[in-house]
């Protein structure tokens, strides 16, 4: 079979879709009952056409496809894909490289060993640190807290690869209550058990303090125990103080884990990296490609200091397998065996953007966020919950009722976000706040622009009127 005419087709309906974003509603419109009615075919004995299938499919999924590639989707913490990225993962898939090993793929296991040092230069990590590129921050997590089970279990002699966790000391998990679900997702998968997660209470700025840690941690002392802070929480971006807490965790012997799923990349501004005071002092940390960064799904960063126990929790060794003596292996220090190669959108993207284009990126970006959460509470019938000092804050709208109750509040915020996605303007998504419920917004898109921040901010005018 020919691949130009059917590549040449996709290429055609791919252009067609990036360039009508402005002209197209950034939310779905099909039902699901439409999709599946249109997708859902008998499966059929005979094949067919690849151009006929292509031209199918994406007839089939019209108004199926959330335009999170675009400047207008400020929902949950989504990034689009800058262009040298996006072409670099299509070659991906030309290429079509099992990337577990230097030998089933040499040039894209050095640009993941390329990707992996400019990574560390750009977020600020020990040079020393070993890295792995994993589908995103879940796998990440997961990859991160392996590393630390090996390492705190072989301080208490026990080989936890080899006998597993039967008879094992039990480790901690200590954190505070904005923790984010991935992070109990890795311990219930690595067996750790979410019964030995310990949530503690944040301050007023939604940071963990010091007096906290210091009581969770002093109150088994002895226990193996890891501590995760956050690098910018997922409803108000906060950051933990790390060049406090980190030395004191440390100081009882815990392992310390850095949740930076998108925070983290505040390191690479000149303007915002003070939130990251003290950060490079942690023993692992994860964050995402695919959020700020803007590379496409699906793409997360592992940074552990101990490469041992990464190592050693991670690797495998078979006779059919063929090792490289001086080259990295990704098998070593990924969770995955079959390994699409990730580095190669993310060389690109760096390569596209520079140190200077990753910076104005992010300082952007946050801008955009502060204009959509301060304007947008200005309107009649809205409040700032919480002003961003990056890029994520939330906004309230409230109810016209007299004697409105906090339920009141909550249903007419549910209602205008509602009515804002139904316009196709603008995609905003809700969270519940210390008890409220609120709008966020978050803007980590390359392509939002002063355009697509006053479209949202006519949109949410809009549906208040309603």
């Amino acid at each position: 079979m020919k691949y130009r005419t059917v590549l040449e087709r996709a290429f055609a309906h791919a252009l067609h879709y990036l360039e009508h974003l402005d002209q197209t509603s950034v939310s779905a419109t099909a039902s699901l009952a439409d999709l599946r009615t249109r997708l859902a075919r008998p499966l059929a004995h005979e094949g067919m056409d690849a151009v006929h299938v292509i031209d199918e499919l994406v007839a089939d999924v019209d108004g199926g496809v959330v335009g999170t590639v675009g400047g207008r989707f400020f929902g949950w913490v989504v990034g689009g894909a800058v262009p040298a990225a996006l072409a670099a993962d299509w070659l991906t898939s030309t290429w079509d490289q099992p990337t577990a090993l230097y030998a089933s793929g040499p040039a894209e296991a050095v640009i993941e060993e390329v990707c992996g040092q400019w990574l560390k230069e750009l977020l600020g990590l020990p040079p020393v640190a070993s890295f792995a590129l994993v589908t995103g921050c879940q796998m990440a997590h997961v990859t991160c807290l392996a590393a630390a089970r090996h390492a705190l279990l072989d301080r208490q002699g026990w080989d936890v690869e080899r006998k597993g966790l039967a008879g094992a000391p039990h480790i901690r998990l200590v954190s505070s209550n904005q923790r984010h679900g991935s992070i109990e997702r890795a311990v219930r998968l690595l067996g750790l058990g979410s019964d030995h997660v310990v949530d503690l209470p944040v301050n007023e700025e939604g940071q963990l303090e010091a007096r906290e840690l210091s009581r969770a941690l002093q109150a088994d002392r002895h226990r193996p125990t890891i501590v995760v802070l956050q690098a910018g929480d997922i409803n108000i971006g906060a950051y933990d103080p790390f060049a406090e807490l980190i030395p004191l965790a440390h100081a009882s012997g815990a392992w310390v884990h850095i949740d930076g799923a998108f925070g983290l990349w505040a390191a690479a501004s000149p303007m915002y990296r003070h939130v990251l005071t003290g950060v490079a002092q942690a023993d692992s940390w994860a964050t995402d490609g695919h959020k700020w960064l803007n590379v496409p799904y699906d793409c997360g960063y592992v940074f552990v200091v101990d490469s041992k126990a990464h190592r050693a929790s991670m690797s495998h060794r078979a006779s059919y397998l063929t090792h490289d003596t001086e080259a990295r292996d990704q098998i070593d220090w990924t969770p995955e065996w079959s390994h699409r190669g990730r580095g190669v959108a993310t060389y690109a993207a760096i390569r596209q953007l520079g140190k200077q284009g990753i910076a104005d990126l992010i300082e952007r970006t946050c801008q955009h966020a502060h204009s959509l959460v301060t304007r947008i509470g200005a309107l009649p019938g809205a409040e700032v919950v919480w002003k961003p000092q990056i890029n994520q804050g939330l906004v309230r709208f409230l109810s016209e009722k007299p004697e409105a109750t906090n339920a009141d509040h909550d249903r007419q915020t549910e209602s205008v976000i509602a009515r804002v996605v139904e316009s196709g303007e603008a995609f905003f998504s809700g969270t519940t706040w210390r008890g409220k419920r609120c709008m966020r917004v978050s803007v980590c898109n390359w392509q939002t622009n002063s355009a697509d921040v006053e479209r949202a901010i006519n949109a949410v005018q809009q549906a208040l009127a309603r």
